[in-house]
């Protein structure tokens, strides 16, 4: 294990690992210069818009793959055999055991994203409408992983949180590459509904 720069966390991570990721550079939180006025608000909004969109998501990107995907969905998307991190906070838990999970399930997220979207540029590069869509819900989860490391330090003083990331699906064949995201992006659909239901309440105004 290793300390993986947030910087890093956001753009490079394309591969499995487990570490300390780094939300902001030296020994603690900066202060509230981090923090946009409007933080939790902006949160709640990228956690509904991602919410609301991630079915949308996962029924193009299976119309993208073609067959056998569109026909066997359940059997092929079945997401049982992969890792996802385990959310098992619920409303009643604490706000900053809440934020940690989020922070967990958003880190993993968006490297999944990485690497899916890689894969779709080389194995669909005309599918112009599912490339958008990972784009703008790579660049939503991105941007919520920045207002959570930002609730995390102003709130509690977290600048470090355990992640685990995926398997990468560098080298594997096109079929496996084509399964590894719709697994991802089934459990993505489960879980993202669970987390906002979860999350909203905790970031609803005073």
């Amino acid at each position: 294990t290793g300390v993986v720069p947030f910087v890093a966390l956001l753009l490079l991570q394309r591969r499995p690992v487990a570490g300390r990721a780094l939300l902001v550079s030296g020994s603690g939180c900066p202060g509230h210069s981090l923090c946009r006025s409007n933080v939790q608000e902006q949160t709640r909004r990228q956690v509904a818009l991602l919410n609301a969109t991630a079915q949308e998501l996962f029924s193009l990107y299976l119309k993208c793959q073609g067959e056998p995907f569109s026909s066997e969905t359940d059997k092929l998307c079945n997401p049982a055999g992969i890792f996802f991190p385990a959310f098992r906070v619920n409303r009643t838990s604490e706000r900053k055991e809440v934020m940690v999970a989020m922070y967990k399930l958003f880190a993993f997220l968006n490297a999944s994203l990485g690497n899916i979207t890689r894969d779709q540029e080389e194995l669909n590069p005309t599918a112009k409408e599912l490339l958008e869509r990972l784009h703008n819900t790579t660049k939503t989860t991105r941007g919520l992983i920045s207002n959570l490391t930002c609730l995390l330090c102003k709130n509690y003083n977290i600048f470090q949180v355990d992640v685990r990331y995926g398997d990468s699906s560098k080298g594997k064949n096109t079929f496996k590459r084509k399964q590894q995201g719709c697994q991802v992006l089934r459990k993505y659909v489960q879980v993202i509904g669970q987390a906002a239901r979860v999350l909203l309440p905790h970031l609803s105004p005073s």
